[in-house]
């Protein structure tokens, strides 16, 4: 047990002291980490268990995550109850929603109903009032731009000509307008099947949302559709798009948009989510050391080629990942509709 680990272990036995919850039964036990610095645990107490958080303050906006926890419980949305936070120390202590992540229980058999609860769950997130920062200009760009600085240019030490630079801009400015142009909602941002817990009761728990924007309404949709763990084949998911659009209707969240303009959004914001994991992907291996996300970048790869396929906006772009990026890397792009 480290430093850190045993003021946490400290911090939890005196707040459920201080507040007259259960009594500890033994020491924390790790129940993960994630793509930032926080580390999770959990608290075996008498009548079940709590989860602690180790959120170094230096690294991790704590307030901004509970702020959010505790807005969007009120409102409804399944996400983790904050017990106790102490931001000096970075230590919080939240409602245990298991361990049952969603991604290992989806299946052909299961899927229409695990996805149908998560998209009423993001019905839910769109219609939520929480202030959140936008989604903006030059964020996105800042995403995008991780394609070019880690998984280009350190990732695969790719020289890039004038042409590339060129062809890379235009790309980006075309997708940042269309998330600009696209309806504005709460965005959790990484929506995706290991950020959606399976309860007990069969209903979807939420976490990792501390990143929330008020963004482009496809955007969680895309991050659970189109995930980085699990793809399924193109009709299927444009199905299921379908599907979330007449939900979105019925709520009053879309207005007079089209249905296809609609898919349109929600296959270009793909294209931008997904440019921007693969540098997220090679920045987490190149600078933190976590070389595992390699292996998810050849799926986020696929959906860029396929979806750049299918639009003549995007043809250019499209020609180039032939040409220029798939000959230099040295790996098999699954095809999608697999399920593994």
């Amino acid at each position: 047990m480290d430093v850190r680990q045993e003021l946490l272990q400290a911090w939890v036995c005196q707040t459920l002291k201080d507040m007259n919850l259960s009594q500890p039964q033994g020491s924390l036990t790790t129940v993960s980490g994630d793509a930032s610095f926080r580390r999770y645990f959990r608290q075996a107490v008498t009548d079940g268990s709590f989860i602690a958080v180790d959120a170094p303050p230096d690294k991790e906006n704590n307030p901004v995550f509970v702020n959010i926890a505790q807005a969007w419980y009120e409102q409804g949305i399944s996400v983790p109850k904050v017990i106790k936070a102490d931001f000096e120390q970075g230590f919080m202590l939240l409602g245990d929603m298991g361990d049952q992540l969603l991604l290992p229980l989806l299946n052909e058999a299961s899927s229409d109903d695990l996805y149908e609860q998560a998209m009423d769950a993001l019905i839910t997130i769109a219609g939520s009032h929480h202030a959140l920062p936008p989604y903006n200009e030059a964020l996105l760009d800042r995403e995008m731009a991780l394609f070019r600085d880690w998984f280009l240019l350190e990732h695969l030490n790719f020289e890039l000509t004038r042409n590339d630079e060129r062809i890379l801009k235009d790309t980006f400015e075309l997708l940042r307008e269309s998330a600009l142009g696209q309806i504005q909602v709460p965005v959790h941002r990484d929506y995706h099947s290991r950020n959606i817990m399976v309860l007990k009761d069969g209903s979807l728990g939420i976490i990792d949302f501390q990143d929330a924007v008020q963004g482009a309404i496809t955007y969680d949709l895309v991050s659970l559709l189109r995930d980085c763990y699990i793809s399924w084949p193109p009709e299927q998911v444009h199905d299921w798009v379908k599907a979330y659009f007449k939900k979105a209707k019925q709520a009053g969240i879309i207005g007079a948009i089209s249905e296809q303009q609609f898919l349109l959004w929600f296959d270009w914001m793909g294209l931008q989510r997904h440019i921007k994991v693969a540098g997220i992907f090679a920045r987490l291996a190149i600078r933190d050391g976590k070389s595992d996300y390699l292996n998810d970048i050849p799926l986020t790869l696929s959906y860029i080629v396929s979806v750049s396929a299918e639009y003549d906006a995007l043809s250019e772009f499209h020609q180039w990942l032939h040409t220029r990026l798939l000959p230099k890397i040295n790996m098999d792009l699954p095809e999608l509709g697999g399920t593994s």
